[in-house]
């Protein structure tokens, strides 16, 4: 059920959604957090919506969308409430803020958060310079962005490095997960070796590739080369150089990768970017911060760039289940929707 608000006040919101959970049974006790998404308006908000009801189905919350207008219009609140089927697991209050209230989403946000329930910030396009300062921000214990979906993905990651403070995440970390895992399984097996060197190949903006290559820098104290990929998308290597032959996880196709190292047979693995939906339902497991992470935007100064580098030749992707990397909500391009 979708309710329209137009010409509103938080408090006229507030009654609306104390008549419903009187009258049709919809009830907040069960609701785990508060998810607070922010976006211009014009976005795709939608889409954004979309994933935050499907993550809701693990995380019971109530989601509160920021959707700031026209700073030139008159100030006006329009809101909506969806509840029912068009909330998933969680209720959604839209808040679209024009004139001079689009500058108080955070004063428009506050009176609609659950009482003694954590608090999560989500930017899912274009992020502020430094998220622990920005007033919604400042509500939350853990805020999301996603450098992937912005202009510049790169330089993007670089401002979350620059500016990160304890509670704060990017998608296009929680896209490493399985990367990480493959990776991390690969050296629990003979021979034991240590890494001398770690060389990471993607598409040149593609923020998860850098962060790829300064988690293995920081994690296996070896210096660390980031690579342009001329194919593929996303990341397409990894190469962890020991003596006795190469660690090598190859993905052509961003689906389906190939893992091969010394006295083991080569492994086929399923690594298919992941939904938005899974990312911020993995980051919404933790509320406390990432260390490994912090660890990881620290280290992006110690890897070096190589040249353009030509990986191995494509060879036939089997099917594979939905998981792996995922693409971010806005896909400025098909190299920036990668990771």
């Amino acid at each position: 059920m979708i309710i329209d608000l137009p010409s509103t006040t938080t408090s006229q919101i507030n009654s609306r959604l104390v008549r419903l959970r009187d009258e049709g049974g919809a009830t907040t006790l069960g609701r785990v957090l508060t998810l607070v998404i922010v976006t211009e308006d014009g976005q795709r908000t939608d889409a954004a919506i979309d994933a935050a009801n499907d993550a809701s189905r693990e995380h019971p919350c109530r989601v509160i969308v920021v959707a700031r207008g026209a700073r030139q219009a008159a100030p006006r609140l329009d809101a909506q409430i969806r509840v029912g089927g068009d909330a998933g697991a969680s209720e959604v209050v839209v808040l679209r803020l024009y004139g001079e209230l689009a500058k108080e989403g955070a004063s428009c946000v506050m009176p609609l958060l659950l009482p003694d329930t954590p608090v999560v910030a989500w930017w899912p396009f274009d992020a502020p310079v430094s998220p622990s300062k920005d007033p919604i921000g400042q509500l939350a214990q853990r805020r999301i962005t996603d450098a992937a979906a912005e202009k510049n993905p790169i330089k993007a990651l670089e401002t979350r490095r620059a500016h990160y403070a304890p509670g704060d995440t990017d998608l296009a970390w929680t896209r490493l997960t399985l990367w990480r895992a493959m990776l991390a399984s690969s050296l629990d097996l003979p021979p034991y070796e240590k890494v001398q060197e770690a060389e990471v190949t993607g598409e040149s903006d593609s923020p998860s590739t850098d962060l790829l290559a300064a988690w293995l820098s920081d994690r296996l104290k070896v210096p660390a080369k980031r690579f342009k990929a001329t194919s593929g998308e996303g990341i397409v290597e990894v190469r962890l150089v020991r003596a006795s032959g190469d660690v090598d996880l190859h993905r052509p196709d961003g689906k389906v990768g190939t893992l091969s190292q010394p006295g083991q047979p080569e492994r086929r693995v399923a690594l298919q970017r992941r939904s938005v939906r899974d990312c911020l339902a993995e980051e919404l497991r933790r509320l406390d911060p990432d260390e490994v992470y912090a660890a990881a935007l620290k280290s992006l100064s110690k890897v070096s760039k190589g040249r353009a580098h030509a990986p191995k030749a494509d060879e036939p992707a089997a099917e594979a289940p939905q998981n792996g990397e995922a693409a971010p909500v806005a896909k400025k391009s098909k190299a920036k929707a990668s990771s």
